[in-house]
């Protein structure tokens, strides 16, 4: 008989046979075993009794998350100013030919793949060739790429647990998935911690099948999927692969293996695992290729990062270091009640394997591998993930994208362990699998959870975009409501009025809608500025073309980034590989401030800035530009002022004063030098 997959869901036994004598001479333990089979048929009984709930298929479930992942790519903020400096801003001088630039994609340094940032450059050329040459569609268009392929791992995954783990555990995995914090963030996050997850997820789904040695396949996929996002996105994720390795070269998995063949089956898996990972190293080739290209010298970035954040005498620690709350605090943010039963999954595979041994199959016997062993390779992953990276002193949120999907896969395993903890408690009470079959307790406990789950991560997107949206807000309003106004009044660009509110235009009106090229006419040469508020940038993509952004001296005294060199836009491509070789001055890798990257406030012409009128705080680098004569706001958004807002109302959104009573909100503005612009104005309406 073949090694029953572990959680399979439909497994059949032989039926136990009476042992030799009669009743009345049968031994206490003969009387115990027979309890004990008994006991194990009813459970069998039972599940055979139970109606399997609806699972989608693979299609159905990747149109479900596609609609989930295009949402958040529209509506996701960008958490991560790495995200922007070191990623989007990169992408947008391929594209655009300027952009900010950090140490890390300078020649000199070079630990930021142009191998992983390439290939986003043509999303966005499809968006323009589409839809015109305005910047903001190019950057949805990224992002809806990002959401196409990470529903589609998604969805590939969810369907192999349900054909090889159990249906009930896939149906949990599938909404926990879907409706996660941590999962609407990284799935559309333009960020080698995303790019890890997606290949991590694939890797996985072929992790998932026990290994034997008839199946090349699996392990080639397997190796490729993950040396793809270790080696593309972030060397560190490789280490999600070690428990595959370690089934690949130390477990029988579905083989059956005598004695005397130990040693030939040993031989067969360690060379079937090298040559995948020959085949996978060959990924090394393109990657250097092009980072050798853009970087003017051979590179190799995976090594730079590795020997940056492990080998260096300063590191990454440089930018802040956090104790092991951190993740944990962040974590129960992004996945709540999904937490702590991620952590809980090993302790419930050895309580089933104690209280529920069937439940996942017959035992294996010494020639192959208990079910119970090859389930616990798969919870290893997120564990060796957690310590590795809980041990390092500098911790962000980011770092733990890459096991999001894992995290779940525990949650949902470890809700099924305990559904069948349940069942045999009731089975045994009861004697009767036919009532057990009909109790509601089973499916009401798993939705509950389910749901909690879901509506708390429903209310924590809702609470960032409701509390933090305004700095992606504030640019599009620069964009499509202020420099339209600027024109229409200095008669450069004549727009029609705009229609009452309800009132559709006609065959007989001027068009409304009326495209602006910022590219062909910027007769302003505007600056807009940020202060403090650097690290909420959202990036040059949504920016006009023609505005240049400056830093203003804060309260901040580390390393910001400078500007590449700037090409011409009908440059092509060719020119900014050319601008990617400059070795900048000013950058460093010691987070030393850098004086020349800043501008003087009374030169901008716009200046994005917060202030808490309940609050107030002022200093000399930081005064209260909101409230200054010589500032006009032209447009403020709320902005949640979380040091005196409740924990759990900023953590969380509901509707109602009586909620939001608890939160303070301060003013996220658009601010106009009035001076600057008034002459900027009147010296553009005379010249026209």
């Amino acid at each position: 008989m073949a090694t029953p997959i572990p959680g399979t869901q439909t497994i059949r036994f032989r039926r136990p046979t009476n042992q030799p004598g009669g009743g009345s001479t049968s031994s206490p333990s003969s009387v115990m075993t027979r309890k004990n089979r008994h006991a194990g048929i009813l459970q069998d009984q039972l599940r055979r009794s139970q109606k399997a709930p609806w699972c989608p298929s693979f299609s159905l479930a990747f149109r479900i998350f596609l609609l989930i992942r295009v949402m958040g790519a529209m509506y996701a903020g960008l958490s991560d100013c790495d995200e922007v400096f070191n990623f989007w801003e990169p992408l947008h001088y391929l594209h655009r030919g300027h952009g900010f630039q950090t140490w890390e994609t300078s020649p000199e340094f070079s630990i930021r793949s142009w191998a992983y940032i390439l290939p986003h450059l043509w999303p966005g050329k499809l968006a323009n060739f589409m839809f015109g040459p305005e910047k903001r569609p190019a950057f949805f268009a990224v992002r809806i790429l990002l959401a196409f392929i990470s529903a589609t791992c998604e969805a590939f995954l969810y369907r192999t647990v349900v054909d090889k783990i159990n249906y009930r555990a896939g149906r949990y995995l599938l909404f926990m998935m879907l409706f996660n914090a941590g999962m609407w963030n990284a799935s559309v996050a333009f960020l080698p911690s995303s790019f890890a997850m997606y290949f991590n997820a694939i890797g996985f789904t072929y992790f998932i099948e026990p290994t034997n040695n008839s199946n090349f396949r699996r392990t080639l996929l397997a190796t490729l999927a993950f040396a793809t996002g270790a080696l593309v996105g972030w060397p560190f994720a490789i280490a999600v692969a070690l428990p595959f390795v370690f089934e690949e070269l130390f477990l029988f998995g579905k083989d059956q293996v005598s004695p005397m063949n130990v040693t030939s089956w040993r031989i067969k898996r360690w060379t079937r695992l090298i040559q995948c990972g020959l085949v996978a190293a060959l990924l090394v080739l393109p990657i250097v290729a092009i980072d050798t290209l853009f970087y003017g010298k051979l590179t190799i970035v995976p090594w730079n990062i590795v020997n940056y954040n492990v080998f260096s005498s300063h590191g990454p620690n440089l930018y802040g270091t956090e104790h092991l709350s951190y993740y944990i605090d962040n974590l129960l943010l992004n996945m709540n009640v999904i937490i702590p039963l991620a952590f809980f999954s090993l302790p419930a595979l050895l309580i089933t394997h104690r209280v529920d041994f069937r439940r996942l199959g017959e035992r294996a016997g010494p020639e192959r591998s208990s079910p119970y062993t090859l389930l616990a390779m798969r919870l290893l992953p997120m564990y060796v993930w957690f310590a590795i990276f809980g041990s390092q002193p500098h911790k962000e949120e980011r770092f733990m994208f890459p096991v999001y999907p894992l995290i779940c896969f525990n949650a949902a395993v470890c809700l099924y362990l305990v559904r069948g903890w349940m069942e045999t408690a009731y089975v045994a009470y009861t004697k009767s699998p036919y009532r057990a079959s009909q109790a509601i307790i089973f499916s009401r406990f798993t939705l509950s959870v389910v749901t909690a789950t879901s509506v708390i991560s429903i209310s924590r997107g809702i609470a960032l975009y409701k509390y933090y949206h305004a700095p992606m807000a504030l640019t599009n309003y620069f964009e499509a409501y202020e420099i339209p106004r600027i024109l229409n009044e200095t008669g450069y660009v004549s727009l029609p009025p705009p229609l009452p509110a309800g009132q559709l235009p006609t065959s007989d009106d001027d068009n409304p809608d009326v495209r602006i090229d910022y590219d062909l006419i910027n007769p302003f040469n505007l600056t807009l500025c940020y202060g403090k508020e650097w690290h909420r940038f959202p990036g040059s993509y949504l920016v006009p073309d023609g505005v240049r952004v400056e830093w203003v001296k804060s309260e901040f005294d580390g390393m910001l980034p400078g500007h590449f060199q700037k090409t011409l836009r009908e440059g092509g491509l060719v020119s900014r590989v050319h601008g990617t070789r400059v070795v900048p001055k000013g950058l460093n890798d010691l987070n030393k401030e850098e004086p020349s990257f800043y501008v003087d406030v009374n030169t901008c012409d716009y200046l994005v800035d917060s202030d808490f009128p309940l609050h107030p705080s002022s200093t000399p680098l930081e005064p209260r530009y909101a409230v200054d004569e010589a500032w006009y706001r032209v447009k403020c958004e709320p902005f949640l002022d979380a040091r005196h807002s409740s924990l759990l109302t900023r953590t969380l959104w509901l509707p109602g004063t009586q909620w939001q009573s608890q939160n303070e909100f301060g003013d996220y503005c658009l601010l106009k030098n009035k001076k600057n612009m008034e002459t900027k104005e009147r010296s553009l309406a005379i010249n026209v």
